[in-house]
């Protein structure tokens, strides 16, 4: 019996240019919030939505258009926050994460933020009001700054970033199988981004066609690990 062919780990370069990203109801007022920097309200934007959402995507896009200066949250209190400021843009992703002692790093960033005609962009799981800040001061600024929410993907959303992600990767893929994928799969683009690449080293592994029997049997396989 000839063994199964080993897939080479290649990587799969990630697109996270403006283009790349689909537009649909769950994400558009965070897309349009994005697309209308610097035309921004105010100095601070808030972007929240659950894991999966396309949240680092749409980071990434903003800080690649702004030029933006990248802090961890939990890197916040000892980061050099003038000269970051200098950039005339910072994005801080994952406040949710935001360390206690970093509270006061923030609220001295958004400040300088203000100062220096600059841009922040914030993001979260939850939204401003659930972040469970203990500093009253930053609390407040947090929910003053033009907020944008990701929804969980919807079926058509879901459908399309499957069909971008096949293509990327040049793989023929029927519609049968197409739409179980769509209807059986976790609700997230990141799971989207997972489940393409294990049906591809599944199907070159067995040189096989994807089909329905090969996309049920990598989502059992996926769920059986999860």
């Amino acid at each position: 019996m000839t063994p199964a062919q080993l897939p080479l780990d290649l990587p799969h370069r990630t697109a996270l240019g403006r283009e790349d990203f689909l537009v649909a109801e769950a994400n558009k007022a965070a897309v349009a919030l994005i697309d209308r920097w610097p035309d921004w309200p105010g100095p601070v934007a808030f972007v929240s939505g659950p894991a999966g959402s396309g949240k680092t995507h749409l980071a990434e896009v903003w800080k690649t258009r702004s030029g933006a200066c990248r802090i961890a949250a939990g890197a916040l209190a000892g980061a050099d926050l003038p000269a970051a400021v200098a950039h005339g843009a910072v994005l801080v992703e994952d406040i949710d994460t935001l360390p206690g002692e970093a509270e006061r790093a923030l609220f001295h960033l958004i400040n300088l933020v203000k100062e220096e005609g600059a841009s922040l962009l914030l993001t979260a799981k939850a939204g401003p009001a659930h972040l469970g800040i203990a500093l009253p001061d930053l609390a407040s600024r947090v929910r003053a700054a033009v907020t944008a929410e990701l929804g969980s993907p919807d079926d058509l959303l879901l459908r399309a970033v499957l069909e971008k992600l096949f293509q990327d990767r040049q793989l023929p893929v029927p519609d049968a199988a197409m739409s179980y994928l769509a209807t059986h799969m976790d609700r997230s683009i990141e799971a989207a981004r997972r489940l393409v690449g294990e049906i591809d080293r599944a199907a070159l592994a067995g040189k096989r066609r994807i089909t329905v029997p090969l996309v049920a049997g990598v989502l059992k396989e996926l769920h059986s690990s999860s």
